[in-house]
């Protein structure tokens, strides 16, 4: 029956899908989509094709795959009267018309509310594979979902959903949980604030990035020697690698930033942003080790702010000017190039940051020898770019969305957005689409010469990436999800 729905999802996968956050291993925000709308409105229904109710807060970018739409946010609309309380939520909807088809909806994480903030939800972006999802939980847990809930039957190895859930009996519209791995029993991590990673499948192998970060004083790192990056065994959830760099020692606030994957040099590798402000290369792993959990082997790194004053958030936790980087972005993997933000924390530290550019075809310490080109940008940077047509595309919280020449570090053109800018700008159509926390939409023309072609208010602050597939454009405010379709 498994090998069936397999087989039945894979032969009705649409090949515009997006899987997983950025759509591929490169984390480049680039998307083949095109027919998309250039806006939409919600009050006059032009352009829509269906909306959907979240929570109160929402900070997942939605994926879609196979018929699905996952997206995670909060309880504050709860969907069943048998949970009801704060939790983190994972939606499944259906891609027609935005219905419930299951949910994964999790209490809270203890045992402060430092480990798992409260209305923070379920932050984590989904990645889908075949029938399976993989996703972090609110609670810092590795989990793989079944795609078609429980309404085809509880699947196993993992039974205990009642437990898990706090329920009494099972509903159709509960997730069918496959297997659990949680981190902070299997890998000794401490998550601060809310557990945040987007899952890069390759082959057999999951990598996660951890959330390892402070304690609740915000004194120092409370698990330094726990891992920041770590390699699953996908059909089982068993860990068989972890980075033993030391990132949990010089981590500022938290590993909120997912790895990559790409090629570089006749190296296939993985590129991860640590909590430290320094960019890793890792040999990706060709099957799971003898002996495990093994160490991930290190290719090359690059200290992105060498010159900062290095420490936790206490070294200059109320200096604006100086302290510590951090990497909170993902890093973008393109042409044997990897392009990354980074600066001082959003709430701690340094409001500096920039964008480099890293050669990836090198080895060892690429501080001072790989660095193609430094920009700086104009406040903190949560944004990963997007690059694409010998540009990069990037935003950043001081309300501002750039442009720059991909083989100089040269500036384009920069745009005023209005608002802090905590999502990803997407590049779709010819267009590039961003969101920000004062809730508009901003849709501009792709290329050299800017022009704005549309700036919609949703009313709501937007802190996810707008997702494209299949031809229409998914984007989630605060407080719902828009399906917006020319057809």
């Amino acid at each position: 029956m498994r090998r069936l729905a397999f087989v039945l999802l894979a032969a009705t996968a649409l090949a515009n899908d997006c899987p997983q956050w950025g759509g591929h291993h490169s984390r480049n925000m680039v998307s083949p989509e095109t027919g998309l709308p250039e806006s939409f409105d919600l009050e006059s229904g032009r352009n829509i094709r269906w909306t959907a109710r979240l929570g109160a807060e929402t900070y997942c970018t939605p994926v879609v795959a196979s018929g699905r739409v996952l997206i995670g946010t909060n309880n504050e609309s709860p969907r069943d009267p048998r949970l009801a309380d704060d939790r983190g939520v994972l939606l499944c909807l259906d891609e027609k018309d935005g219905h419930l088809l299951w949910e994964l909806a999790l209490t809270k994480r203890g045992p402060t509310n430092y480990w798992d903030w409260p209305r923070s939800g379920h932050c984590s972006p989904a990645t889908v594979e075949g029938d399976r999802v993989y996703t972090v939980t609110n609670r810092g847990e590795v989990v793989c979902l079944d795609l078609n809930g429980l309404a085809n039957g509880n699947d196993g190895p993992f039974r205990d959903e009642k437990t898990l859930f706090g329920v009494a009996e099972l509903a159709p519209t509960d997730a069918d949980v496959l297997w659990i791995t949680d981190l902070t029993r299997e890998a000794g991590v401490r998550q601060h604030d809310a557990a945040h990673a987007s899952i890069l499948i390759d082959g057999p192998i999951l990598y996660v990035n951890t959330s390892n970060g402070l304690n609740d004083k915000h004194s120092a790192v409370e698990k330094p020697d726990a891992p920041s990056l770590v390699a699953l065994d996908k059909a089982t959830g068993r860990i068989i690698a972890r980075e033993e760099e030391g990132i949990g020692k010089g981590t500022f606030h938290c590993t909120w930033s997912s790895p990559s994957l790409g090629e570089a040099g006749g190296r296939r590798l993985v590129v991860f942003g640590g909590g430290d402000g320094v960019c890793y290369a890792f040999e990706a792993l060709r099957e799971a080790p003898a002996v495990a959990p093994a160490a991930l082997k290190l290719v090359w790194k690059c200290d992105c702010d060498p010159d900062a004053i290095k420490g936790t958030i206490t070294a200059a936790d109320r200096n604006r000017r100086e302290g510590s980087s951090t990497i909170k972005s993902m890093p973008v993997f393109v042409d044997g190039r990897v392009y990354v933000t980074y600066g001082g924390d959003l709430w701690w530290g340094k409001s500096r940051a920039w964008l480099k550019c890293l050669d990836a075809s090198k080895s060892g310490d690429l501080t001072r020898t790989g660095v193609l080109w430094t920009y700086p940008l104009h406040e903190h940077a949560l944004s990963t770019p997007a690059v694409k047509g010998g540009l990069v595309y990037v935003a950043d919280t001081g309300r501002t969305l750039h442009c720059v020449d991909a083989a100089t570090g040269e500036a384009v053109w920069t745009h005023d957005v209005g608002g802090e800018v905590w999502a990803s700008p997407l590049v779709a159509d010819g267009r590039i689409y961003l969101g920000t926390r004062k809730g508009r939409l901003w849709v501009l023309a792709e290329g050299r010469q800017k022009q704005v072609l549309a700036e919609i208010d949703l009313k709501s602050p937007i802190a996810a990436t707008v997702t494209a597939a299949n031809g229409t454009l998914y984007v989630a405010t605060n407080t719902q999800l828009i399906a917006a379709s020319k057809r």
